[in-house]
């Protein structure tokens, strides 16, 4: 399954719990979701955007997001938490992509992505951005 597919269907379970009312959302989780669903709008642009970038650049701004879901879920418990968790396991076939040459030494198992990859994967960040966004008004 590719990570566009893990994120779908995590923000699908998200959004029927939600919906169910078996997910409440505190304050603290909206305020939480809000500043994620900014830092990452801000990490990963548009698509021509970030397919107009180096390989190098667009693998920094999926790093950059990564972190940013990491960041979040430093700072919630409960759903939230969980939700987010699920969210950078989603992401971490980035952890293991390299956009500069391997000069015939190790890379430590790290695999040059290849231009759909990387779209697919912004597309995930874009699509968690959304559910972030929702989250935060819900």
């Amino acid at each position: 399954m590719d990570i566009r597919a893990v994120v779908e269907d995590l923000v699908g379970e998200a959004e029927r719990l939600i919906r169910d009312r078996v997910w409440v959302l505190t304050p603290a989780d909206r305020v939480v979701a809000a500043k994620a669903a900014a830092d990452l709008d801000a990490a990963v642009l548009t698509p021509q955007a970030q397919q107009a970038l180096p390989e190098v650049d667009r693998l920094a701004h999926l790093r950059e997001a990564l972190a940013a879901v990491a960041i979040a879920l430093a700072h919630v418990h409960g759903r939230l938490a969980w939700f987010l968790g699920a969210a950078a396991t989603a992401l971490t076939p980035v952890l293991h992509w390299r956009a500069l040459p391997d000069e015939d030494g190790p890379t430590f198992g790290a695999v040059a992505p290849t231009p759909a990859q990387y779209t697919e994967a912004e597309d995930a960040v874009r699509r968690l951005q959304e559910a972030l966004a929702g989250i935060s008004t819900t």
